[in-house]
């Protein structure tokens, strides 16, 4: 019965590590396609090394690595691979807590951070030609997104109106306070999808320890 259990856990383990590695596989990917076929810009200079490329080539090359030793650990049943798969989880589940904890700690001052960084990086987006029907630059994508213009109105980007920011029948309201209120409306939405995901890594950690003592109970896969 035993035996059977930790069969049906292995098995499961590798499909889920394998439906995951082809996640990472595809969003690694894509990030590859945005990176070479789009130049974007940044929003702001202090996320100038985070665009959206550069945050698809991080999260695919994590999801691909990760879920790659999870699923060669669990099929070959190999303690090291098992071990580093357990840690890896851990880790990324401490950085998730981590930054949870920050954003409640510092969430009046965000709105302030935001504000200042967005204005930095709309000094830096003026001049260019901004293209409604595609998303050239973050700002297309954002302003375009949010039905907004600006960070606070139109007027902050002077004569060279984009044409992300159009049509002009009615006042578009700011970035800024539609991005405040997007997270302010889905913060429970992000608090649960956090909580799932820390579930979800926690199970994965249990699975990988279970197997490992397993193996090192039987004597078997490589020692350390």
């Amino acid at each position: 019965m035993a035996q059977g259990c930790l069969k049906c856990l292995k098995i499961t383990m590798c499909v889920a590590n394998f439906l995951c590695f082809m996640c990472g596989a595809a969003v690694l990917g894509f990030g590859v396609y945005v990176l070479v076929n789009f130049n974007f810009a940044s929003l702001t200079p202090t996320l100038a090394q985070f665009s959206i490329a550069n945050m698809l080539l991080i999260s695919g090359i994590i999801i691909f690595c990760v879920s790659f030793l999870g699923f060669i650990g669990a099929l070959k049943e190999n303690r090291c691979l098992l071990l580093t798969f357990f840690l890896l989880l851990f880790l990324l589940m401490l950085v998730e807590l981590a930054a949870a904890c920050l954003l409640l700690m510092h969430e009046k001052q965000i709105g302030k951070w935001l504000d200042e960084d967005l204005t930095d990086g709309l000094k830096k987006a003026k001049g260019k030609a901004l293209n409604s029907t595609e998303f050239s630059t973050d700002w297309d994508l954002l302003q375009n997104t949010f039905k907004c213009c600006g960070v606070k109105n139109a007027t902050d980007w002077g004569n060279n109106v984009p044409n992300s920011c159009k049509p002009k029948e009615y006042e578009l309201a700011g970035c800024l306070v539609k991005v405040q209120t997007f997270f302010e409306d889905n913060f429970v939405t992000i608090g649960i999808s956090v909580i799932v995901l820390c579930i979800i890594e926690v199970l994965g950690m249990c699975f990988a320890m279970t197997l490992f003592c397993h193996i090192s109970g039987t004597g078997q896969g490589y020692k350390l």
